[in-house]
């Protein structure tokens, strides 16, 4: 159970809003507002109620004050989302920061500056956490990108004040729980990515949870080389053989299924449009690479979803970001979202590959939920306690 809004009563309440601004900004200017239209409805809902609300994030990786790495261009961005007036203070703690609140009138809007500008916001720094909570009566964290880091601003907040998920936190928090701990049967996760040896922890946790296990991408051909088909100059760690056999021994003792391509698209060269066939998995030339699944193996996938009630997505099944090796990616992502718009399944899916071959697919508005958070999103699937989520639950 999480402390949510619903709990908070913000009305004439000075109230710390954590938000991820950690987006492209280009010439000066925000060039992706996707995390802010994700939070607006948190901002909208505390002033519309009589909060005076200051949001809180950091950009970037500053050493200390630096004003390419500001949060000044965020202020008329967040404005523009939201149709109001939003200021800017030029400092997160201090007299600047004080002051700027100080002017506030309940319903008001103000961006502080990037908390990274200080050292005490990764280090969780006491003193540092101290002055931040000293400028507010609430804390309403609706970052979820960031609730895997014990940073000031994000757990720190946590233990001084008063805390409540924001909507955006409570959608992940719903969505994740829902189909992690209290899944509605068969659950299937789909695992890609390029390197087993970054999901072990992943595998590992989502053996013990879902029913089947599809893997993709170039993880799969360690897989493969496991099993002893040659896979040529693909991406494939040998020294983790051992370690992928022991991972489907673990599947098989479980009783959980685990999918892997039967057929793959293979090129002798990473670059887009390359000359490039179609072969049975145990085909690879020694001078070629598999940089996508086949036709096959694509039905096998579409196959699989068609019998599932749930599904968890976390990396793509080739090289999705060259034409023609995102096909795999592409047309499982339509399946996977006709099924749920039909109502047959429910799909959750996150971290940035994936996020981005949803949206290349045009699948990603017709998934369940998609998460915009990377590190995190990954953490919680592999089962870790998230510092910026403890710090919400009901104890």
């Amino acid at each position: 159970m999480f402390r949510t809004l619903d709990q908070a009563d913000v009305k004439g309440k000075r109230v710390l809003v954590r938000v991820d601004l950690n987006v492209p900004v280009e010439d000066g200017k925000v060039a992706d507002k996707t995390r802010i239209e994700r939070v607006a409805p948190t901002i909208r809902e505390i002033a519309d109620k009589g909060g005076k609300v200051i949001l809180l994030s950091h950009f970037g990786r500053p050493k200390g004050f630096d004003p390419k790495e500001s949060l000044k261009p965020f202020a008329p961005a967040i404005a523009e989302v939201l149709g109001r007036p939003v200021t800017f203070a030029e400092d997160c703690i201090g007299e600047k920061a004080r002051a700027a609140i100080a002017a506030m009138k309940p319903g008001d809007i103000l961006c502080l500056e990037n908390t990274r500008f200080y050292q005490g916001e990764e280090t969780n720094d006491p003193a540092f956490v101290a002055e931040l909570a000293a400028l507010g009566d609430i804390f309403v964290n609706d970052a979820f990108s960031v609730a895997h880091r014990a940073h000031a601003s994000v757990s720190g907040l946590g233990e001084k004040l008063p805390t409540y998920a924001g909507r955006t936190m409570q959608d992940e928090l719903e969505a994740l729980t829902k189909v992690l701990e209290r899944p509605i049967r068969p659950l299937a996760a789909i695992v890609g990515g390029a390197k087993v040896s970054t999901k072990l922890d992943l595998l590992g946790n989502l053996l013990s949870k879902v029913d089947i296990l599809a893997i993709g991408g170039g993880m799969a051909n360690t897989f493969l080389a496991a099993l002893g088909h040659t896979v040529g100059k693909s991406l494939c760690e040998h020294e983790l053989l051992p370690t992928a056999r022991e991972i489907m021994a673990k599947a098989k003792a479980k009783g959980r299924e685990i999918v892997l391509p039967v057929d793959a698209v293979v090129a002798k060269e990473f670059a887009a449009n390359a000359p490039s066939r179609v072969v049975a998995v145990g085909s690879v030339a020694p001078d070629e690479m598999i940089l996508d699944i086949g036709p096959r193996s694509i039905e096998h996938v579409c196959s699989v979803l068609a019998r599932v009630k749930t599904l968890v997505w976390n990396g793509p099944f080739g090289a999705f970001e060259l034409e023609p090796f995102d096909i795999g990616t592409v047309e499982i992502a339509e399946a996977a979202a006709e099924l749920t718009a039909a109502g047959k399944i429910i799909t959750v899916a996150g971290g940035g590959d994936t996020v981005a071959a949803l949206n290349a697919a045009g699948a990603a508005d017709r998934f369940t939920y998609v998460s915009t958070a990377g590190g995190a999103f990954l953490e919680w699937l592999e089962g870790k306690t998230l510092p910026g989520v403890e710090v919400l639950k009901i104890r």
